[in-house]
């Protein structure tokens, strides 16, 4: 991991998830590490089940069988997350973290006004009288730009995007340290998607807190997040800051991604797929899991696992740069 003058809001080191089938043990995170530092934006990216929902959800301790953390760490301002007991993260969650769940249609109870959920999240954390709980709602609604009339409103009267908002919303109630985001944006249209990212931004630079922004999607994070790491199959090849990132990738994997989708500005270039699919987690190739795809595959990448290599801010498991 990149060093830090100062303890990191959110270390997580050497975790590993599995999940559980008939078949045996699927390890769905493998051996992860990462920091956040307080008021950061890291973006997480790679293909459709790479692992990155999952490492979201052991996060924030939101696993359910057949998946467990099987090892590893997670440290959020000197609280070890992985011992605490379901009792003690009901009282950690949203007040110290929050989690903005990939659809809010399927996340917000379909029954209940956008009001009501919000008195729910408050009388499970917080004593507040009726009208502590009806002003603190307004405001909240105002922050997320969307008109205090809708928490008489239920989700299928709201757009998605008003929908993803309300979710927002309610993860800011208690003004927590750290926002975890799972896609919130998969369910949008272009439009809706640039809209609810400047608002997001706009909100973290407003509260300063942190975000986890958990995506497949390489162009949406690239104006907004602050570092950048990409994983695949279960692993993460490449991080460092944003800006670097997209200049230059590093791992054959991270330029890949990079061709696949199309740039407004600078040159005409043609637009090229990674070659092949992802690897099966529960029969992962020996050596780096992405030779079988790889331009640049070498012997050694067959049969050995590469570690991290530094080069510049970047870290990057790859043997192109064991030098």
């Amino acid at each position: 991991m990149i060093a830090t003058a100062t303890r990191p809001l959110l270390e997580v080191k050497d975790l590993c998830v599995d999940y559980l089938t008939d078949r045996g043990a699927v390890r769905a995170v493998d051996h992860v590490s990462l920091e956040v530092r307080k008021g950061e934006f890291l973006g997480i990216v790679g293909e459709s089940g790479c692992g990155k929902s999952t490492l979201l959800f052991a996060i924030a301790r939101l696993l359910t069988p057949p998946a467990e953390i099987a090892s590893g760490d997670i440290w959020f301002e000197g609280n070890d997350l992985v011992s605490m007991t379901e009792s003690e993260l009901r009282h950690f969650r949203w007040k110290q973290y929050s989690v903005v769940m990939q659809s809010a249609m399927n996340a917000l109870n379909p029954v209940m006004s956008i009001g009501e959920q919000l008195r729910d999240a408050f009388d499970a954390h917080q004593h507040l009288t009726g009208r502590q709980v009806e002003k603190r709602s307004e405001e909240l609604m105002r922050i997320v730009g969307i008109d205090p009339v809708h928490l008489r409103s239920y989700p299928h009267q709201l757009s998605g995007g008003m929908r993803q908002r309300a979710m927002i919303a309610m993860a800011l109630a208690f003004t927590p340290e750290l926002v975890i985001m799972d896609e919130p944006t998969s369910a949008l249209d272009v439009v809706a998607q640039r809209s609810l990212m400047l608002k997001i931004k706009q909100l973290q630079r407003e509260f300063g807190f942190a975000t986890i922004f958990v995506t497949h999607d390489m162009s949406l994070v690239s104006h907004f997040s602050d570092r950048l790491a990409v994983m695949y199959a279960g692993q993460v090849v490449e991080v460092g800051e944003t800006r670097q990132v997209f200049a230059d990738p590093k791992h054959p994997y991270t330029v890949g991604l990079m061709r696949s989708f199309p740039s407004i500005t600078g040159a005409l270039q043609p637009l090229s797929g990674i070659p092949g699919s992802p690897p099966d987690l529960a029969r992962p190739p020996a050596g780096c899991r992405f030779h079988p795809r790889c331009p640049h595959v070498m012997p050694r990448c067959k049969v050995e696992e590469p570690d991290f290599y530094a080069r510049e801010a970047d870290l990057v498991r790859c043997f192109l740069f064991d030098a």
